[in-house]
């Protein structure tokens, strides 16, 4: 019988654990590979040479085994710490192209900015961890990254 208390009790349980951390920052859609008049059609009000700012939302989340001894997937200390270090430190309240070297030569859609949080926090996690970058540009643009 599916969900037996035998066949449970041996194997090894998978959980997902997400973290919320909002922060502030501000940028300008602007492609180097682009003319001004070809930035202005794909971007539009976002090109705006003096830029515009959002409070993003980002959902870390984690996957991995439920260890039996302390009964987590990882402890939400050290994902806290994580995402202190490669979120809030080099991207709260800051202008992504100008104080951020990776966005000198990368568009900063949020697209990118999910790849730039995926890429560091796989630097910083234990290996395998890591499952997915959700982030809440605003009240209807999500963007979901899991480093595919």
């Amino acid at each position: 019988m599916a969900g037996s208390s035998q066949s449970s009790a041996a194997a090894e349980r998978v959980g997902y654990i997400t973290r919320l951390q909002s922060f502030s920052a501000c940028h300008r859609l602007h492609s180097v590979h682009l003319s001004d008049e070809e930035n202005t059609k794909v971007y539009g009000k976002c090109n705006n040479p003096n830029g515009h700012g959002h409070n993003y939302t980002v959902e870390v989340t984690v996957r991995g085994k439920i260890d039996r001894v302390t009964g987590m997937v990882m402890n939400l200390t050290d994902l806290k710490k994580c995402i202190e270090e490669v979120i809030m430190i080099p991207l709260d309240h800051k202008n992504l192209d100008k104080d951020v070297p990776y966005f000198a030569t990368v568009v900063s859609t949020t697209e990118n900015l999910a790849v730039y949080i995926w890429d560091n926090m796989v630097k910083v996690l234990p290996p395998n961890l890591l499952y997915e970058i959700k982030i809440h540009e605003t009240d209807k643009n999500i963007v979901v990254y899991r480093g595919e």
